[in-house]
């Protein structure tokens, strides 16, 4: 039934958000690095790996400078343009499409990059491949202010690994614990509230017995 309603969902914002789609399209063909997709190697269902798309609002090979691949507030390698997709999320819709093709679902944990999936220890890998990776999740939903976190830590990496990985962790395996057709539509619909009101602590009253956040996270 939830492949149904990714496969619906996401056909039907494909077309909605298609003015939108082609508008920055043209932008960022006109502007930047005349990059107009950005398309990373993530790891999805079962351990393998797809090409996740991004609208592009980094400097090329940015992974490779800076922060690597995490990225922090104010990070000088995001591209002007790219400041504002990333903070209206319009730079994940193409993901749409990844989720169309049965990649990914418009629920579940956020698809992690090699290096940072390695991080996790292989219970947590094991839990977490027996669905979809999402284009929302309790991940996303938790750590959507993930950059401001980051920017007065001296070693951003170090903590992200440290702190924000162990939680995540906790996170995304009480949302496959938890999995029904129930809580992937109040993570559809908490989402969509958060991004109009992003200082909104809806979560909180809609999604109950959550894994206790750490104090040096809040």
């Amino acid at each position: 039934m939830q492949r149904l309603f990714d496969i619906f969902l996401s056909l039907t914002a494909i077309v909605f958000l298609s003015p939108i789609l082609t508008i920055v399209s043209i932008i960022l063909k006109c502007t930047g690095e005349n990059e107009i997709f950005y398309k990373q190697e993530r790891v999805g269902k079962y351990g393998k790996t797809f090409g996740v798309l991004k609208f592009a609002t980094m400097l090329k090979d940015s992974p490779k400078i800076g922060a690597g691949e995490i990225t922090v507030k104010n990070d000088p390698r995001v591209l002007p343009f790219g400041k504002f997709l990333r903070k209206s999320k319009i730079n994940e819709l193409p993901q749409l499409w990844n989720i169309f093709v049965g990649e990914m679902s418009i629920v579940g944990p956020r698809p992690m990059v090699p290096n940072t999936y390695a991080k996790y220890d292989s219970h947590a890998q094991n839990r977490l491949n027996t669905i979809c990776p999402g284009l929302t999740g309790i991940g996303s939903i938790i750590f959507r202010d993930e950059e401001k976190l980051l920017e007065d830590k001296s070693n951003a990496q170090e903590f992200y690994s440290n702190h924000i990985i162990p939680y995540k962790t906790n996170l995304e395996i009480w949302y496959v614990d938890n999995a029904s057709l129930y809580l992937y539509l109040k993570c559809i619909f908490i989402t969509a509230w958060v991004v109009i009101f992003p200082k909104s602590k809806i979560h909180l009253n809609f999604l109950s017995n959550l894994p206790p956040m750490p104090d040096n996270l809040k």
